[in-house]
């Protein structure tokens, strides 16, 4: 298997990005990549890499949905008490990764998470199909449990009606603000364009990175 990953490669040949040609503020950059791939992508063209760490330091990462791009930042749900949200309260820096291969793009962000209203929490959840607030009511999102346990209490709940299925306090949304992207571009041999932003007053400064 080692020959076979060491052998593993790709020529990126698709486009470029350039310092001329990459928009002056980076949401409208983003923007432009987010559209083209949605047009492209198969699934999950919303997912993204969420990038915690502990209080010690010690990362973890897992793929969340974007669910809004707003005020400046990029939106997420979560349970507050899970293993995520537990770091985001304790260390509120994260980073966010969206790969999209079909574009041999990708763009990294990083920033702080900070919680939305209870009122943009309250109405996405009651947005929601009657299965996920169920499934949010019932999960006790990273604990330990019994999956059987977990499955008469989702079988009981159904049982509710739909507006008796109040978000938990528990529940919510974060919204990351960010202080970095870099937006990479695939290139032939590795030449790979890289465009990174940094906030300079009420601007944002572009930057090329070498590869």
């Amino acid at each position: 298997m080692k020959k076979e990953l060491q052998e593993a490669r790709e020529e990126y040949t698709m486009a470029h990005l350039g310092l001329q040609n990459a928009a002056e503020h980076p949401l409208d950059q983003f923007k432009e990549w987010f559209t083209a791939y949605r047009k492209v992508a198969q699934r999950d063209y919303n997912a993204m890499v969420l990038s915690t760490a502990s209080p010690g330091n010690r990362p973890s990462s897992r793929v969340v949905l974007l669910k809004g791009i707003d005020k400046g930042g990029f939106e997420f749900f979560t349970n507050y008490t899970s293993a995520k949200g537990r770091q985001i309260d304790q260390n509120p820096y994260v980073a966010l990764n969206f790969y999209w291969p079909e574009l041999e793009r990708q763009v990294r962000i990083e920033g702080c998470a900070e919680r939305i209203s209870a009122q943009e929490s309250e109405a996405y959840f009651n947005s929601r199909p009657a299965g996920s607030r169920i499934g949010a009511i019932a999960s006790p999102q990273s604990e330990v449990i019994d999956r059987e346990e977990l499955e008469k209490q989702v079988e009981a709940l159904a049982q509710l009606e739909e507006s008796e299925l109040k978000r938990p306090e528990n529940w919510g949304g974060y919204r990351v603000m960010p202080n970095l992207f870099e937006f990479w571009q695939g290139r032939e041999s590795r030449l790979h364009d890289r465009i990174q932003y940094l906030p300079k007053g009420e601007k944002w400064i572009k930057q090329r990175l070498a590869p």
